[in-house]
């Protein structure tokens, strides 16, 4: 692949330019360095190693509106965050409904800023993560719940109000999970931490870029709180924003 640079790992480069990497190990682009962008900014190039196997490279979507999400990951020291799962699973299961990619022209990008184990680990939690907001929203005996315990309930009912399950080892991977291992990509666009929203973990601050096929950033959503982020149904409508033919004809 042209102007890649590869860094502890090695790839292979195969007919048609198809890049595979053979180890979990960040894969970076050449180019510009990589800095926070602003809606209207063209989006930074990159090429990261996909959990699933090759790698991406952003500019090879050019063409395709792109929805770029960075999941928080940890929540606290060993504890992944919940509202991540949620969040991936609402898309998952709007995909599967309605073939949003192939309709829309769409491509769905997770980028998490850990090792290729780590995001196993994620993958392999995903199950009892699911299963813990179900716990929260019908606790056993709600009538016994004090005060405290009855905000908890309805607040989750009221930031989780759809239902997933998934069995262990079967946990639908149908967009790229993108494995930032050494946070060039999350580092530059300033959404790497290690202190967010009262916890001190590695996390990157929760956001979502919507890129258009031009490569340019027409929304950028950097959460205030953990539980702020846009559901799917709006993710929805600004990617029919963009690929408006009004719109389109405007550029």
């Amino acid at each position: 692949m042209k102007g890649a640079s590869v860094r502890t790992s090695v790839a292979i480069h195969v007919a048609l330019g198809v890049s595979l990497a053979v180890s979990g190990l960040a894969v970076q682009a050449q180019g510009p360095a990589i800095r926070p962008v602003t809606v209207g900014s063209p989006m930074p190039d990159f090429t990261l190693p996909a959990y699933q196997g090759g790698s991406v490279t952003l500019s090879a979507l050019k063409g395709k509106t792109v929805i770029l999400v960075f999941p928080r990951g940890y929540a606290a020291p060993g504890a992944w965050c919940h509202v991540c799962n949620y969040q991936h699973s609402e898309l998952v299961e709007y995909e599967a409904a309605r073939q949003f990619r192939k309709r829309a022209n769409v491509e769905i990008l997770f980028v998490l800023p850990y090792t290729k184990e780590a995001v196993a680990d994620w993958i392999d939690k995903y199950p009892q993560q699911l299963a813990d907001l179900e716990a929260w929203k019908n606790p056993p005996d709600p009538a016994k719940l004090d005060e405290a315990g009855r905000q908890r309930m309805e607040r989750a009912r009221k930031v989780y109000p759809k239902t997933f399950q998934v069995a262990k080892g079967q946990v639908p991977t149908p967009f790229p999970i993108l494995v930032d291992a050494d946070r060039t990509v999350s580092k530059g666009l300033g959404l790497f931490t290690t202190e967010w929203s009262g916890s001190k973990v590695e996390q990157n601050v929760p956001t979502v870029f919507i890129i258009d096929p031009a490569g340019i950033v027409e929304f950028k959503y950097f959460s205030q709180n953990t539980i702020d982020r846009p559901g799917v149904e709006h993710l929805v409508k600004v990617v029919e924003w963009v690929n408006a033919p009004a719109r389109r004809a405007e550029k």
